[in-house]
Parts: C-alpha cells; structure tokens; sequence
C-alpha cells in the first residue's frame, strides 16, 4: 500500500506513538513522514490540530490504527467523523489499518473507517492473523470504500492490484485451510478470546496502577496492548526507557518494549495477550524492580 502511493515529494501522516513498520516502510519507499500526535489524556484520540498543520499539498494518506497497537485504544464514531472530516478537508484519503477489528473488549464498539467512504475514500487493511491468533501465517487483505469514485478516477484501485500481482503470496497450504477455519471456527472460540484479552487488560491496567514510577492514562479497550508513562524521576539510576528495559529484562526475565522505538520516550508498551498466572507474574516483577531502584525518599 506505501509503495503504490510513493512518488517524487510526497509525504504521509503517520500516527505517533504507532506501529514502526509503517515507518520503515515509508522509508524503503522514499516517502516523507510526518507525525500527528495521539493524546493520552484523550484515550490517545488523534489531535486533528496537528494533522492539519503539518500537511500540505504534498500530503497522499493518513494512516489510522484502530484498534491501536500500540495503545489500546479504540475510536468512539463521534472521533472517527472528525478524522474523516478533517482529511476531507484536506483532501487526502485514509489508510485504515483494523487488523485487530474483532479485538474490541471495552465499552465501546468497535467502527470500521469504512463507514465514513462518502466523506473521504478509506482503503482499510485486515488481517486473519489476529483474530484467530495465527500472526505467523502472514495472510491479509486490502479492500476500499470509495462510493464517490475518487480511487477509480486517480486508478489508485488499479495500482494497488498492479502492485498485488508482483508480491509474493501467502502459503498454498494456508490458502487451502481458510476457507475451512472462516466456516468453522465456532463463535464460543472468539467469545473465549475476547473474555482473556478483557480479564488481562483489567489485571494489568490495576497491576499498573500500584507501581510507584509507572503510570497507565488510558485503560486499554482492544487489541493486546497498553502505553504506560515511566517517571524517571520516582526510580534511582536510569538514563531513559531504553535502559530501563534493559535492566528489568536482565534481573526480572520481564520483556517490554521501550517507547522510543515507538516514539514516544520514556515510554513503554506492555503486552497483555497472555495467560494470567504469567501475566500476573510478570507485573508483580515489574513492581519489584521498580521498588528495588525506587530513590529514597528524604
């Protein structure tokens, strides 16, 4: 999808924090990036303030992950018809990666950007990766709702089937079972999923909460993923995220992804899609690292 929208000066809107291959893959591809932020105090809700000023004529795309890998976070209607609007406005269309669409174990529902077609043409991304929990098939899906015509008219839609004919394809062994698992997977098994991913969530967004030094603004609502804010100052010897990563996975075993290879430093993005004795295990260690290098208090 990046290589089909590269071209000599043309930028994209990348979310911050986000997924980093994106990232990479803009630069393979030539692509200026530009990031808007996603705001925490907003349940990392796009700040459409900055969409709108860091693009310019030369803007192709904006990408929207929802649900959010890494956040979390899942998009009420109201704030997917602001984004809409404002890359109307601005004339520019929507990459809509919802690889994690069945996901949404929170409050609110989860919208397919698709809805929103008329308003601005949306070429949504998929995935049966995640779903069914199989992120090593590698098998997805592009489809666009463009009601107006506009992907057709700029042959965007063509360049895009252009671009599939010269990739290499999924497996034929797993091409060969989808059919069967789509029609046979029984809802109980999705139901099952879902009720984990929930039951993690509350653990580790409570878990987060008792940890002196860490601090979790936004209670995760979908895909397998939480932001939590690391506060330096309340810990003893730690130079930034990256450090403090390194340390806990060399004295607690405890793996968790520094911020800054998301963007957002002094971060840290903590993945919950596991069972809960380990879960719970693996939280409890981060609350005893992080009293062992706590400072002392005067």
């Amino acid at each position: 999808m990046i290589s089909v929208l590269a071209q000599p000066g043309a930028n994209i809107l990348l979310p911050r924090p986000g997924f980093p291959m994106y990232e990479s893959r803009t630069t393979f591809s030539e692509l200026e990036v530009r990031y808007f932020d996603l705001v925490p105090e907003r349940g990392w809700e796009a700040d459409l303030e900055s969409v709108k000023a860091i693009a310019d004529e030369n803007t192709v795309a904006m990408l929207i992950i929802n649900p959010s890998n890494p956040c979390g976070s899942v998009y009420s209607h109201d704030h997917l018809a602001q984004i809409a609007e404002t890359a109307g406005e601005l004339g520019i269309l929507i990459i809509a990666d919802e690889v994690y669409d069945h996901l949404a174990f929170g409050s609110k529902p989860f919208i397919p950007m698709g809805v929103f077609g008329k308003t601005v043409p949306v070429i949504t991304l998929g995935a049966i990766s995640k779903r069914w929990l199989v992120p090593g098939w590698r098998l997805g899906w592009i489809a666009t709702c463009d009601p107006n015509g506009i992907l057709k008219e700029t042959k965007i839609d063509q360049s895009i089937q252009n671009y599939i004919n010269i990739t290499s394809d999924p497996a034929t062994f797993i091409q060969g079972a989808v059919p069967q698992i789509i029609a046979n997977t029984k809802e109980e098994y999705f139901n099952k999923i879902l009720d984990l991913l929930r039951n993690s969530a509350d653990l580790c967004y409570g878990k987060i909460k008792d940890i002196r030094g860490i601090t979790c603004p936004h209670k995760p609502e979908g895909s397998m993923f939480v932001m939590a804010k690391l506060d330096l100052s309340f810990l003893d010897g730690f130079s930034d995220d990256i450090d403090f990563c390194c340390r806990l996975a060399k004295e607690e075993s405890v793996i968790v992804l520094p911020g800054t290879a998301l963007g957002m430093k002094d971060w840290v993005r903590i993945t919950f899609a596991i069972d809960l004795p380990s879960l719970e295990d693996g939280l409890e260690r981060l609350k005893s690292f992080c009293e062992r290098h706590a400072k002392v208090k005067a």
